[in-house]
């Protein structure tokens, strides 16, 4: 009949149209996190091991494999992989590397991408650093859908930050620009891990934030539940909850957190004019207690010209698995690029 012939033929395309995924790679201090991810932006499923568990980076590199495949199996023979976008402290998009990073156990300058391609020879692989993938990330999947000028700050153990200026990452001439967290704000202020004194980082972040703490508990009398808690079991979380409920010392905390970072916003203000300016992590889980103070003291130090117009807003993937989101939206963004490059040769452009 007509219709079994029309429900053969649905049944043959099903087959053969098969659904294209990115791998998303978040490289961690402590973990590896790793998904499968359509251009919707959905995982279809997603892997872990321990970064710390591979202190040579071939057998690491090697685990990564083994677990795309486990992936790509358990996805079945209906998913085509098209690339594969890595986000980590230090990547470089220019050269493919890895380059002296802190917090990760292998030293000096790893080419990641070269070692990725010969595992992955057929599809595009892509590194950059985690802020600018959850920059990148929040321009296909989240809140920045359709901006073309706007600023991601990442608020985790340290401050990242990723800036777009019409349509575009700013990577600078060398792969690293948009170093927010390491604009002195005091400059005989904290010692940083870079080894300077009065980086953002070092106030507003997860560590900073308990860094401050501990110093209005210093220099103030106020009673607070911090008084009976160590420096290594305070947590960013613990001041939040402290804060809702109250405590004097968690909200003078956040509202000292909130102006340092307001001031250093309002400059960025100044140098790209973003349309908006989305605050991602741990820290940007406060909520009020961390946007209130930020907004009203970077309109505060704004230039006239940009009062009220920059909106501070949540990030728009945070509360999925935002990193591995982040890092697969480097080889959507990426093959969107080829393809807007090819139709412009074929006009002749």
């Amino acid at each position: 009949s007509v219709i079994g012939k029309v429900t053969k033929a649905k049944n043959f395309l099903e087959v053969f149209i098969m659904k294209k995924v990115a791998v998303g790679v978040d490289i961690g201090g402590t973990n590896s996190v790793y998904g499968l991810v359509d251009e919707a932006g959905e995982i279809i499923c997603e892997g872990a091991f321990p970064t710390r568990n591979y202190p040579d980076f071939d057998q690491y590199i090697e685990e990564l494999y083994i677990g795309i495949q486990d992936l790509l199996k358990r996805a079945g023979d209906e998913v085509e992989l098209v690339g594969i976008g890595i986000g980590a402290p230090n990547g470089n998009y220019y050269t493919g590397t890895i380059e002296f990073a802190p917090n990760l156990v292998w030293k000096g300058v790893l080419n990641i991408v070269e070692k990725m391609k010969r595992f992955f020879p057929t599809v595009p692989v892509i590194i950059t650093n985690d802020a600018n993938a959850a920059a990148v990330g929040e321009m296909v999947y989240g809140g920045a859908k359709g901006m073309k000028d706007f600023l991601v700050v990442t608020l985790g153990t340290g401050l990242g930050s990723g800036f777009v200026a019409n349509g575009k990452l700013i990577y600078g001439h060398d792969g690293f620009a948009g170093e927010l967290g390491h604009v002195v704000v005091n400059k005989t202020g904290r010692i940083c891990g870079c080894g300077r004194k009065g980086c953002l980082e070092t106030y507003a972040s997860a560590t900073g934030i308990k860094r401050t703490v501990f110093k209005l508990l210093a220099d103030h009398t106020d009673d607070s539940e911090f008084r009976r808690v160590t420096y290594d079991d305070l947590t960013a979380e613990m001041i939040t909850k402290a804060a809702l409920n109250g405590d004097p010392i968690a909200i003078e905390a956040y509202e000292y957190t909130g102006k340092l970072l307001g001031e250093a916003l309002a400059d960025a203000v100044a140098i790209t004019s973003p349309e908006a300016i989305f605050l991602f992590g741990g820290l940007a889980k406060a909520g009020k207690y961390i946007f209130e103070p930020t907004k009203k003291y970077m309109e505060q130090n704004l230039l006239a010209i940009f009062r009220n117009k920059v909106k501070l807003l949540p990030s728009g993937i945070d509360g999925k698995n935002a990193a591995v989101l982040g890092a697969s939206a480097l080889v959507w963004q990426s093959l969107q690029e080829a393809q807007e490059a090819k139709e412009r040769k074929a006009r002749g452009c």
